[in-house]
């Protein structure tokens, strides 16, 4: 088995929006560490708890009671896709990425900021193709960003 394998999928409920919140930030300041947030830590975890969690279709991984990756889905859009840094690497980003090509079957597309080139490669290797790079103007980081595209 896995390390993936370890962990379960589901939706995220309400009651997850704290523990996803956590994630993202853990995963955020790891991997990218040069990118500035405009929101503080209390700003994004009201975020998840107000807006993503009741209103996209948020996927969470947990293992051992601890939320450990999530995924966002938003029409067609891969909005969030961050895992807990100990998690990078052990195949889970590879379930989260299946499963949002299994949802949104037409296909997929998603930003990345150009700094990010772990990222890069992950989707490339998922078969997402970048289709549009920006100069930052268009997201509140101000940082330059990559649009990628997957197509069945």
């Amino acid at each position: 088995m896995s390390a993936a394998d370890e962990a379960v999928v589901r939706r995220a409920l309400g009651g997850d929006a704290a523990g996803v919140a956590d994630v993202w930030l853990r995963s955020f300041s790891a991997a990218l560490p040069t990118v500035v947030r405009p929101r503080s830590d209390d700003e994004v975890r009201a975020y998840f708890r107000d807006v993503v969690v009741p209103e996209r279709e948020t996927w969470l991984a947990e293992a051992d009671g601890r939320v450990v990756g999530v995924m966002v889905l938003d029409e067609g859009v891969l909005s969030q896709l961050y895992l807990d840094p100990r998690w990078r690497g052990r195949g889970l980003g590879d379930r989260f990425v299946a499963l949002a090509k299994e949802r949104s079957p037409r296909g997929l597309t998603l930003w990345t900021f150009e700094v990010n080139k772990p990222a890069h490669r992950f989707y490339e290797r998922h078969g997402f193709v970048a289709v549009e790079h920006t100069d930052g103007r268009g997201n509140e980081e101000g940082e330059p960003d990559v649009r990628y595209v997957w197509l069945p």
